[in-house]
């Protein structure tokens, strides 16, 4: 067996992991860094995202005149999340995050390099007015992986580098712990067993949502029945392994069936692992329709207003699944994929082609690739032709092309009888939609979706898509693990999404959009404050 002793061992090289121990090494503590990934790539799923981050007081907000404050985030955040009455730690959390994130995640990340794009964006709006008040979403340039390999490349070159061992490839199976303390870990690599003895351990593991058979066993019925069609969207490496390690060694874990999943999943064109999805920005001038082609309603579906609401709907339909149909022109302007590879301008900071590509009305290149690459994105010139299509993606005749003809014909009906007698809650939250210049500039002009000049049309066939874990390991503001009296358990920490991002679930039932990578990096930076005894 290989040992090794140490001030402090991180487990997961996620975001989280890699701010831990480069916060460390800042206060000069010896670190060793844990990955099971046998790539030796640092970064873990951060490398995937597509890099929000919600943020107030910003010089992007000033510069967009968004007024906003603590105070305002805070109302928003805790009338999102309605908190439970046992939700002390998660509430605690969100007020340290509406005080703090500016200094302890902006001004950070700035001073490391990171920048952002210049106009903010505003998502979870609430579908009653009762998400984010103001605009707050802002995209890292870079993407997630940008802000992930940023750091990691000033881990690596620290001036306190001879203080960090990082381990790839070194799965940790199991906390040590003796006498009520967590000592260590051990677990396995190729070459053998290893163990690690320590005086402060942080767990940075990850959630449970690349397991899906945990994620069904934690379902809240809320969303219904747990789907047997559930899409991954995170990396099997999020299995929650460790979760039961904290429970064995007196720790709390909180709140797993809070999870922030997605609505409109799509089957990845090239997927990495079993039942691999991709998390689609759905149009908003596309009509939503259930696995008959009726549009769902009577409240439409439209994307960017309540993710955990759409959620709910889509879970609780007869198949779980949907179809959203619109046009070429419609999926060129609006559609998206959440995701770093799937945005490849904010990827490689083209500034220049990101508003080339949004004054011209989009770029057609990803939604051609999903034409020609996935197996739930069909297209045809008649509306009778695209649901014989759609029939046969859906393994059987489930679907009426009557009653999706007559939607179709009544949506389109509407739009023609101008703004004066428009008449529908999906036309009146897109001329709300339109009424910010950055979703102006990405949200059709009421776009027919039968009109022939803007074809072909295109029908996409979405499901559940499980991503991230919104509970975790019950965590004080110090980031250490709570045993059943609220009492830390000593030399035991946890931070980002193994601590449901701070508190076992800073953002209760919903997240305002923007929570996860931030909070990574401020629970990371609270945890090594703490083991640096400078809180």
């Amino acid at each position: 067996m290989n040992t090794y002793q140490t001030g402090v061992v991180v487990i997961g090289a996620g975001l989280a992991g890699i701010t831990t121990a480069l916060e460390l090494l800042d206060h000069g503590l010896p670190v060793i860094l844990l990955d099971g990934s046998p790539d030796g790539r640092l970064g873990g799923q951060a490398n995937e995202a597509f890099g929000g981050m919600l943020l107030i007081n910003t010089p992007e907000q000033a510069r967009n005149r968004i007024s906003d404050s603590p105070e305002l985030l805070l109302a928003d955040w805790r009338r999102a999340a309605e908190f439970s009455s046992h939700d002390y730690w998660p509430q605690v959390w969100a007020e340290l995050y509406a005080e703090h994130c500016r200094p302890m995640i902006y001004d950070w990340l700035r001073s490391v390099g990171i920048r952002f794009f210049p106009s903010v964006q505003w998502v979870e709006r609430g579908l009653y007015g009762d998400g984010n008040s103001v605009p707050r979403y802002h995209i890292a340039w870079g993407c997630g992986r940008g802000i992930a390999q940023t750091l990691a490349q000033r881990l690596l070159g620290h001036p306190n580098r001879d203080r960090l061992t990082v381990l790839t490839g070194h799965r940790v199976a199991a906390l040590n712990h003796s006498a009520g303390a967590v000592t260590g870990c051990h677990g396995n690599h190729s070459e053998g067993p290893f163990s690690v003895t320590a005086s402060h351990t942080v767990v940075c593991s990850g959630g449970i949502n690349g397991n899906l058979d945990k994620v069904r066993q934690h379902w809240d019925t809320c969303y219904g029945r747990p789907p047997a069609n559930l899409l991954a969207g995170s990396s099997p490496d999020a299995d929650g392994a460790l979760h039961s390690q904290v429970v064995a060694a007196g720790g709390q874990v909180v709140n797993l069936n809070q999870m922030w999943n997605y609505a409109a999943g799509i089957r990845h064109p090239q997927p990495q692992f079993p039942h691999h999805g991709l998390s689609l920005i759905p149009p908003r001038s596309a009509l939503w329709l259930d696995a008959t082609g009726r549009r769902i309603g009577p409240q439409p579906l439209v994307t960017g207003f309540d993710t955990h609401d759409l959620c709910k709907r889509i879970g609780k339909l007869p198949e779980q699944y949907s179809w959203q149909v619109m046009n070429h022109k419609i999926a060129v302007r609006e559609l998206a994929i959440s995701g770093t590879d799937t945005n490849p301008d904010f990827r490689d900071h083209k500034l220049l082609r990101v508003v080339w590509n949004t004054l011209r009305g989009g770029d057609p290149a990803l939604v051609n690739w999903l034409i020609a690459e996935c197996p739930d994105v069909v297209t045809a010139t008649t509306p009778q032709e695209l649901a014989h299509r759609m029939d046969a993606v859906s393994d059987g005749p489930r679907l009426c092309a009557d009653d999706m003809i007559r939607d179709l014909q009544a949506w389109d009906a509407n739009l023609a009888r101008g703004k004066r007698l428009h008449n529908d809650d999906q036309i009146r939250r897109l001329a709300q939609l339109r009424q910010w210049f950055p979703d102006r500039l990405r949200t059709c002009n009421f776009q027919p979706i039968l009109d022939p000049a803007a074809g072909p049309l295109i029908a996409i066939r979405e499901q559940l898509i499980s991503r991230k874990s919104m509970g975790g390991m019950l965590t004080d503001l110090q980031s250490r693990v709570l045993n059943n009296a609220n009492e830390p358990v000593p030399g035991l920490y946890a931070a980002g999404e193994a601590a449901g991002f701070g508190g076992g679930g800073i953002s209760g039932i919903r997240s305002l959009e923007g929570t996860f990578l931030s909070n990574c990096i401020l629970n990371g930076r609270r945890a090594a404050q703490s083991i640096a005894g400078k809180l």
